[in-house]
């Protein structure tokens, strides 16, 4: 993969960029998982410094994160709690990948300098358990980045959407119906309603963190303050970010 190479900006042409790559998630994974690594990589390198970093990769399944990371000279370590998602890109799991629970990191505490997830915490059953622990394993200093698809925006239920606004078990149900398979994120087993209200509110509780940022992550930066408006927060946000450091 190739290393981010200019500063990130979050423009409306990257809005757009990525849009029109999401249309390729289920058709051409490696393009789609591949642009958004180089997007995110640079995005959190405008909060820390990642040569040399030791970067814990929380849910990184099959490595398209920790690849690029390793590409900018990060130590990174994917850790996973489903081996077979770790093999599904090269038949192996990630160079020096972890077998184990987000909910309960294998991780000393404060061990990493940075713990970063992108989109995981919506697919465990107690989101603010996993951030919490992706608190513990950070570093005094360090940066944790942490986003998640809320359930309320366009995309909140994944392959069901936009059933889900009509409840989450009935998108499911009619999934099943018109693909004859169940979805892959299944409501209530692998995909919980997470909104950007209730993690708010655990960020700016978090007695062992400072909040950095929180925005929306795919959205220009002029569009930061939607974040501040609640209802409307959680539907046009789409995916949320939280920055955080360790204290």
């Amino acid at each position: 993969m190739e290393t981010p190479q200019a500063p990130f900006r979050a423009t409306l042409g990257r809005s757009v960029k990525l849009l029109g790559a999401f249309r390729k998630e289920q058709s051409d994974p490696d393009f789609f998982y591949g642009m958004l690594a180089r997007d995110t990589v640079a995005q959190l390198a405008a909060y820390t410094e990642l040569d040399g970093a030791l970067v814990a990769d929380v849910g990184g399944g099959p490595g398209y994160f920790t690849d690029v990371l390793r590409a900018v000279g990060a130590r990174p370590v994917c850790v996973d709690c489903d081996a077979g998602e770790m093999m599904a890109r090269q038949g192996a799991a990630p160079e020096g990948a972890v077998l184990g629970s987000a909910l309960d990191l294998p991780l000393a505490t404060g061990s990493v300098d940075v713990c970063f997830s992108s989109n995981v915490l919506e697919h465990v059953p107690d989101p603010w358990r996993m951030a919490d622990e992706m608190v513990r394993v950070t570093r005094p200093g360090g940066v944790v980045y942490l986003s998640f698809t809320n359930w309320l925006s366009p995309w909140g239920g994944h392959e069901t959407s936009p059933w889900h606004y009509l409840g989450g078990h009935r998108a499911a149900a009619r999934y099943t119906r018109k693909y004859g398979r169940s979805p892959k994120n299944v409501y209530g087993a692998g995909l919980y309603p997470v909104s950007v209200g209730a993690a708010l509110r655990w960020a700016r509780r978090q007695p062992d963190a400072t909040v950095l940022d929180a925005l929306p992550r795919y959205h220009p930066r002029w569009a930061t303050p939607v974040i501040r408006v609640p209802g409307l927060r959680e539907i046009v946000s789409w995916n949320l970010l939280l920055i955080l450091r360790r204290r």
